[in-house]
C-alpha cells in the first residue's frame, strides 16, 4: 500500500477561498483608510482656519490711531493733547474739543473713545447723568473723599463710554492714569453710557452674535444635507422660516432669560432675524456648488472672519487693518454695531448698520436664485444624458437581435444558446446605461 496521501479537494477550497478572502483585506483596510484620510482635509482646515483667524485677529491687541480729546481750548490743552500724539507713535489720535457737553456727544457718537478732562472743576460740571444711568467710579478713593476733592480743589475726569466696548474704556483709562498721577490727584472715571446692569462689560451682545450664528449656520447643513431631495424653492422657505425661529431664541436670550438689554426688544428681533436670514439663505445658495464643503465654506465666513471683525471684543482701532476693513461691512458688525446704537447710543448711524445687514440678505437672495439657475442647467444636462443613454441602450439591443437564419444541422447550435446571448447582451446594455446615467 502506497503511503502518499493524494490531495484533499474538500479541504483545498475552503483554504483556497481563506486565502483570496485575507488577500483582499488588505485592498479593502486601503480604500478605507483613504476614505478617512480624505475626510480628516476637512477638521484640519477648519482648525487651521480658526487659528489663523483667532489669533490673528486677538493675540496682540493694541490701539492704533484711537481717538480720544482733551477737554478744553486753553494753550496748556493743546500742547496735552499734542504732546500725546508725539508719544503714542500712531497709537492714539489726540484732538481737543472746547467743552464737557461737546465730549459727551463724541463719546456718544463713538467719534472718540475717552476724554481728558485736565480740572473737572474748572468745567462746570452740572451732575449730568445721562438717560439717568451715568456711572462714576473713582480710583484709589472712597466715594466720600472723592466728592470732598471735587467740591474743594479740581481734580482731572476721565469720560468714557463702555457700551461702546469696555476694553477699549480700559486702554483709555490706562493712557490717563499716569496723567492724573503728575497733577497729584486721582482719576475719576466717568461712564457717560454704560451697558445694561445684566452685562457690565457690554460684550453679551458678542455672544448673543455666536448663538445666533451658530444656530443659523448649522441649520444650512441640515437643510442642504438632509432636505437635498427638496425643491430649491421649498428649501429657501424653510431657511426663512429657520431664522424667524433663530432670531425668536435670540431676543428671548437678550431679553427674558439673560437680561442683556432692558429695552428695544422689536428692535433687537428685527436685526436678529436680517442676520439670520442672511447667512441661512448664503449658505443654501452655496451648498449647490459647494456641497461637501459647505460647513467649511460657512464658518469661514459666518465664524473665521466673522466674529473676528464684529467689534465685540475688540474694536477695530485695536486690530490690524486686515480685520479693521472687514468689520467696515461684514454682517456680524452690521448686527453688533447696530444693536449697540439702538440700544445704547439713541440710536445714531443704525440705518448704516441695518443697511449693511439688509445688503447681506440681498446677497442671500442673489445666491440662491443662481443655486436655482444651476440646479435647473444640472437637471436638464441629466435628462439629456439619460435620453441619450437610452437611446443607445435601444440600439444596443436592436443590434443584438439575430436575424432568421434557414434551419442547421441538429447539433450545430445548442438549444438555448440563443437565448442566453441575448440575456448577457442585454446585462450588458443595463450596466453601460445606469454608467451613463451617473456620469
Amino acid at each position: 500500500m502506497s503511503t502518499v496521501r493524494r490531495p484533499d479537494h474538500h479541504r483545498s477550497a475552503p483554504q483556497g477561498s481563506h486565502r483570496a478572502a485575507s488577500a483582499g483585506r488588505p485592498a479593502a483596510h486601503t480604500a478605507g483608510l483613504r476614505h478617512v484620510l480624505t475626510h480628516l482635509v476637512t477638521p484640519l482646515l477648519m482648525c487651521i482656519g480658526m487659528g489663523l483667524a483667532y489669533l490673528g485677529a486677538f493675540a496682540h491687541p493694541a490701539p492704533h490711531h484711537l481717538p480720544v480729546a482733551v477737554v478744553g481750548s486753553s494753550r496748556s490743552a493743546q500742547l496735552l493733547a499734542q504732546s500725546i500724539n508725539d508719544r503714542s507713535g500712531g497709537d492714539l489720535a489726540a484732538r481737543t474739543v472746547p467743552r464737557r457737553a461737546t465730549a459727551v456727544e463724541q463719546l456718544k457718537h463713538q467719534d472718540i473713545f475717552g476724554a481728558y478732562v485736565m480740572n473737572g472743576a474748572a468745567q462746570g460740571q452740572t451732575g449730568e447723568r445721562p438717560q439717568g444711568q451715568a456711572q462714576e467710579r473713582t480710583q484709589g478713593q472712597t466715594g466720600g473723599r472723592m466728592q470732598g476733592q471735587t467740591r474743594g480743589q479740581g481734580v482731572p475726569e476721565l469720560l468714557v463710554a463702555t457700551a461702546g466696548s469696555d476694553t477699549s474704556a480700559s486702554v483709555v483709562q490706562k493712557i490717563f492714569t499716569p496723567l492724573a498721577a503728575r497733577q497729584g490727584a486721582p482719576l475719576k472715571v466717568t461712564d457717560v453710557a454704560p451697558p445694561a446692569e445684566d452685562d457690565p462689560t457690554g460684550q453679551g451682545i458678542f455672544f448673543l452674535l455666536v448663538a445666533i450664528s451658530i444656530g443659523s449656520y448649522a441649520s444650512v447643513a441640515v437643510i442642504g444635507g438632509a432636505g437635498a431631495v427638496l425643491p430649491l424653492r421649498l428649501r429657501a422657505v424653510l431657511a426663512i422660516g429657520t431664522s424667524v425661529v433663530v432670531s425668536l431664541i435670540g431676543t428671548a436670550f437678550a431679553g427674558p432669560v439673560f437680561h442683556l438689554v432692558d429695552h428695544g426688544l422689536w428692535g433687537l428681533w428685527g436685526m436678529a432675524w436680517l442676520y439670520s436670514a442672511g447667512v441661512l439663505l448664503i449658505g443654501t445658495g452655496l451648498h449647490t456648488f459647494l456641497k461637501r464643503w459647505t460647513t467649511l465654506g460657512v464658518m469661514a465666513l459666518f465664524v473665521m472672519l466673522n466674529f473676528t471683525s464684529s467689534g465685540g471684543i475688540f474694536r477695530p482701532e485695536m486690530q490690524n487693518g486686515f480685520f479693521a476693513a472687514l468689520h467696515s461691512f461684514w454682517n456680524g458688525a452690521g448686527f453688533v454695531e447696530g444693536l449697540r446704537s439702538h440700544v445704547y447710543f439713541d440710536g445714531y448711524g443704525l440705518s448704516g448698520h441695518v443697511g449693511t445687514l439688509v445688503g447681506w440678505l440681498l446677497v442671500g437672495v442673489l445666491m440662491v436664485g443662481l443655486a436655482g439657475l444651476a440646479e435647473r442647467r444640472r437637471r436638464a444636462a441629466e435628462a439629456e444624458a439619460t435620453a441619450n443613454a437610452a437611446a443607445v441602450a435601444a440600439a444596443a439591443v436592436a443590434a443584438t437581435v439575430p436575424e432568421p437564419r434557414p434551419q442547421r444541422p441538429v447539433g450545430a447550435a445548442t438549444p438555448g444558446t440563443g437565448s442566453a446571448e441575448a440575456a448577457t447582451e442585454e446585462e450588458m446594455t443595463e450596466e453601460e446605461m445606469e454608467e451613463a446615467v451617473g456620469v
